[in-house]
């Protein structure tokens, strides 16, 4: 039962739509709403069952709660899956998929996410108003989001080491993705060492002659001796067989949901003394992108936003250790406390007369 669900979490929504003649099957979640409506990408994948997809989608979105929240955006929380092969994505299916995101009438609105892009939402703007990250908005999220990643990834460096540069820094990156790609290129780019490694070998091959990268095989990146272990591919990658082998002293990365269990895992690399930041913080420059987008900004104002992630990091790193908490505990009660702050907040009376 939906309700019973591991990952429900009180959400406010969750959608199953459907169109025989597109063969279009998606799960829409919206969690929250207290701060606005739900913005979320959707992404395309081949699960292996309709229960994997609804984990995944029910997890994301109520991430995207949390991560609007922590970005101190009026937005809340949501989430789309389409269930099936990204290749067998055609016009048919995303216009279906267009409406049945316009019969939720703003409740939620979509953006690009994985395995879609800016070209599909252009198409799914043709159904539905309630869709950014358009070819006419701000474009690809994705070097924002990396630059976040990256202005994140110093503070923690900063805290560790009390070392405002990265030179010299060893970062090992999971996934080469868009993200994961300009994060290794933002890191390059400021003197790091950087080890990288994916389960394509094409994303490896911009890498394959620049001296400074290091490819490894993909189950050895958790074997890396690195300051940082970086996920930025999919969720789970931190967990009981994974965090034994690791040999860093920070978790961060872009990848949504890098804990397999959020707060147990969170705790098991406290204990380890591996600082450990929550992906929603990090990987908020894609939401801020398509958020900017939506209410009328500019790109510069986005990138501008993103680089607010590292005083973020700090404020959240120095409260959890004033308050002998995991960064985890310490993020969590911001975004309690500006949904609670929010919700309690009088609405304006209005004259009947």
């Amino acid at each position: 039962m939906m309700f019973e669900h591991p990952a429900f979490d009180s959400h406010e929504q969750v959608v199953h739509a459907s169109d025989e003649e597109t063969g279009l099957t998606a799960i829409i979640a919206v969690h929250d709403t207290t701060l606005g409506p739900g913005l979320g990408g959707t992404r395309m994948r081949a699960y292996d069952s309709e229960e994997a997809a609804l984990n995944d989608v029910l997890r994301l979105s109520s991430a995207m709660t949390a991560k609007a929240a922590a970005a101190d955006l009026e937005l809340g929380g949501g989430k789309a899956v389409i269930i099936g092969e990204p290749e067998k994505k055609d016009e048919a299916l995303l216009r279906a998929y267009g409406r049945a995101v316009d019969r939720l009438a703003g409740r939620y609105i979509t953006s690009v996410d994985v395995n879609t892009d800016v070209s599909d939402m252009d198409i799914i703007a043709d159904e539905t108003p309630y869709v950014t990250g358009r070819s006419d908005g701000l474009g690809d999220p994705s070097p924002i989001t990396a630059q976040g990643v990256m202005y994140g990834i110093r503070a923690c460096i900063e805290q560790v080491t009390g070392r405002q540069s990265l030179a010299d820094v060893h970062v090992a990156i999971q996934g080469l993705g868009k993200v994961g790609t300009n994060l290794a290129e933002e890191l390059l780019d400021r003197g790091a060492t950087v080890s990288v490694t994916d389960i394509h070998d094409d994303h490896l091959e911009p890498f394959e002659e620049v001296s400074d990268a290091r490819i490894v095989e993909p189950d050895s990146i958790y074997d890396v001796d690195c300051d940082v272990f970086a996920p930025c591919a999919f969720g789970g990658a931190v967990n009981d067989e994974t965090i034994p082998r690791l040999n860093c002293d920070i978790v961060a990365g872009a990848a949504n949901n890098i804990l397999a269990s959020e707060s147990r895992h969170s705790q098991v690399l406290h204990d380890n003394d591996m600082l450990y930041v929550p992906d929603y913080v990090l990987n908020a420059g894609g939401l801020i992108t398509v958020a900017t987008e939506y209410f009328g900004g500019t790109r510069e104002e986005a990138f501008a936003e993103a680089q607010q992630i590292e005083s973020r990091v700090h404020r959240l790193i120095e409260q959890a250790k004033e308050q002998d908490i995991t960064v985890l505990e310490s993020a969590q009660r911001y975004v309690e406390n500006r949904l609670a702050t929010t919700s309690q907040q009088p609405t304006q009376a209005v004259s009947s007369r």
